[in-house]
């Protein structure tokens, strides 16, 4: 039996010994279309490092899925820029998943960030003026504004009627405004 060169097989005896399962014949397959392979993707993705890999997974593909390969519907060459159309198609998708997981992560960072900001000045203001007011009024206010109890949660916490809980809460409102209506009219002038 004479040993088969592979560099001068035409496209099908090459087929049928890559589908055969001969290593030669994937590495004969690679030399002659991973140029293609590799410039479509390259045209298609910009990047020559996803280029590159999306050529390495086309003959992984390829070669993981030869006993798929008919060699009497295909050529070889059409089923190999078959798999790097899919492949092209994947690399785009995962970029596109990254993109929107990244734009995702900052619009929530960013919100985070101005909330968490909003969120510490806002308090800050509200815990200077609660301290001013009488301990019930400011418990009722903490309970409210804090651990955002409802006027009931709060009443049966506090052993209170509801009346009495609004009651605090609507004069405590009343006085916060007024004080920072007072302190902003200054500023604003």
């Amino acid at each position: 039996m004479s040993p088969i060169a592979f560099d001068t097989l035409d496209d099908r005896a090459l087929a049928e010994q890559f589908s055969a399962g001969d290593e030669r014949a994937l590495r004969e397959a690679y030399a002659r279309w991973s140029p293609l392979v590799f410039r479509l993707a390259l045209r298609s993705l910009g990047d020559r490092t996803d280029a590159e890999d999306v050529t390495q997974q086309v003959y992984l593909a390829a070669w993981r899925g030869r006993g798929t390969f008919d060699v009497s519907r295909s050529t070889l060459s059409a089923w190999i820029v078959g798999i790097t159309k899919h492949r092209i198609a994947d690399a785009h998708e995962a970029r596109a998943r990254s993109r929107r997981l990244e734009e995702s992560l900052v619009a929530e960072a960013s919100v985070a960030v101005a909330a968490a900001d909003d969120d510490f000045a806002e308090r800050a203001m509200v815990a200077e003026e609660l301290g001013r007011l009488e301990p019930v009024p400011r418990r009722v206010m903490q309970l409210a504004f804090y651990d955002q109890l409802s006027h009931s949660q709060i009443a049966e916490a506090m052993g209170l009627p509801i009346g009495t809980v609004k009651s605090h809460v609507r004069r405590s409102l009343s006085r916060l405004r007024s004080r920072w209506e007072v302190e902003d009219g200054p500023r604003r002038a």
